[in-house]
């Protein structure tokens, strides 16, 4: 062989080499992009034992609910590759695995066992058969109350309460002076955020957000009584800057002794429940979500989850991933270590037959009807043509709801009145729905 030849066989196998071994390095590190919730960040941190077990690292982007959407939602629609795992909700999953976007986790073997996970939180996440994300944990939404506020004022929270009795007790158990607010609901602007509490109040007061032939329906007499009885509310006896308060907001004022009652997602009872997180553990009592004129859709039907956008380029390690952090093997990994109150609810009924769990866990069985009774198909009281109790199953949905959330929150905060408010909010969703061919 000529030695320039060889040489250059030399330089060229090196170069191979060398690419070889940066492709297995990448091979071994997987970015997870997720939202700072308590669960998540439990996840987090055990992510050790999955890194000790596999070799596999994890890169964490952990992000605020609304950003951590906008930037998933933007890198899958692009197909920009930033992210191998991303957290997820019943809402996308199946939209996005329609369009091609997600990996099908239809493969993850027998031992992951598909039957254990509650029926309609497996169908949420799937598109005509196949699932699309990997169920961490489901809710519904309730009421949460303190049960030493109730005895001191010599009240008593019935097992079905309307929302006029809800505001009765706020009015009586508000007490800013010593920083103890009737109640506290969610305020910042989101279609996850304000929109999902929003949504099933106007389900319970009639409202409907299109009628069947898609018009938007936000100016309705149902939608104005709902939206005013809202920020009446929160503007009279909810904490100060409630414009502000999302889901983590409003967990903290309540876990902190701030509020008497918070009606949100019934994942937050184990925080709520956490001796080492909550200085009301002790002193909280669980109730079903308030209805004002009709049950349709006063509890909301949502899970996260976590799924593979097509462009990852490490789908095998990222499935191994998934297949870990949603088994049964997790839950009881995170009872065991972190404590079973905050195990991760509501998805498979291995969770449920778990004497530990039931014995930590006074809201378990309560959360689970709660979930298993949230009806996507009969959300409200009046025809509609879509899915979804908190949200609308149609793609346009999350620029629709967070328009919306946003001229709520301005009517919340003051800016704006809330016909104007409604009123523009009606115009903006009119005009998306012309321009995406739902109506003429």
């Amino acid at each position: 062989m000529r030695p320039r030849l060889a040489f250059a066989l030399a330089i060229f196998f090196a170069i191979s080499s060398l690419l070889t071994g940066c492709k297995t390095e990448q091979a071994r590190k997987l970015t997870i992009a997720t939202v700072n919730n308590s669960d998540m960040i439990i996840m987090q941190k055990l992510s050790a034992r999955f890194k000790e077990k596999t070799g596999i690292d994890i890169e964490w982007v952990v992000l605020e609910e609304n950003v951590l959407r906008q930037r998933v939602t933007t890198d899958i629609a692009t197909g920009g590759g930033q992210f191998d795992i991303v957290t997820i909700g019943a809402y996308e999953a199946p939209i996005w695995g329609k369009q091609g976007w997600l990996a099908a986790l239809d493969d993850l073997g027998d031992d992951y066992d598909y039957s254990d996970i509650l029926e309609p939180v497996r169908n949420g996440f799937s598109y005509n058969g196949r699932m699309y994300a990997a169920p961490f944990y489901a809710e519904s939404s309730f009421t949460f109350y303190r049960t030493d506020l109730f005895k001191k004022a010599g009240l008593t929270m019935p097992d079905h309460p309307t929302w006029e009795q809800i505001k009765q007790f706020a009015a009586k158990l508000h007490d800013p002076a010593n920083k103890t607010y009737g109640i506290a609901l969610r305020g910042k602007p989101g279609w996850g955020e304000n929109m999902a509490f929003v949504t099933t109040l106007a389900n319970t007061f009639g409202g409907r957000w299109f009628d069947m032939d898609w018009n938007p329906q936000l100016t309705s007499p149902e939608w104005k009584e709902a939206v005013s009885f809202y920020v009446d509310l929160l503007k009279n006896y909810g904490p100060p800057g409630a414009s502000s308060n999302g889901h983590n907001e409003c967990r903290a004022l309540f876990a902190s002794g701030n509020c008497a009652m918070w009606i949100d997602a019934t994942s937050a009872a184990g925080y709520i429940f956490n001796k080492n997180e909550s200085k009301v553990f002790d002193k909280t009592g669980f109730t079903a979500a308030p209805i004002a004129k009709v049950p349709n859709g006063a509890g909301w039907a949502w899970a996260w989850g976590l799924a593979i956008p097509t462009s990852s380029k490490q789908t095998d390690a990222a499935k191994q991933f998934l297949k870990w952090a949603t088994s049964k093997e997790y839950v009881k990994l995170v009872g065991e270590t972190e404590g079973w109150t905050v195990a991760p609810p509501g998805t498979r009924k291995s969770t449920y037959d778990n004497a530990e769990y039931l014995k930590a866990a006074p809201f378990a069985e309560f959360v689970k009807k709660a979930i298993l009774a949230a009806d996507p198909t009969h959300q409200t009281a009046q025809p509609v043509p879509y899915t979804g109790v908190q949200f609308v199953a149609i793609p346009e949905f999350q620029g629709i709801g967070t328009q919306v959330g946003q001229s709520i929150a301005a009517a919340l905060s003051g800016q704006t009145s809330i016909d104007d408010a409604l009123t523009s909010a009606q115009g903006a969703t009119e005009r998306t729905m012309k321009q995406a061919g739902y109506v003429r």
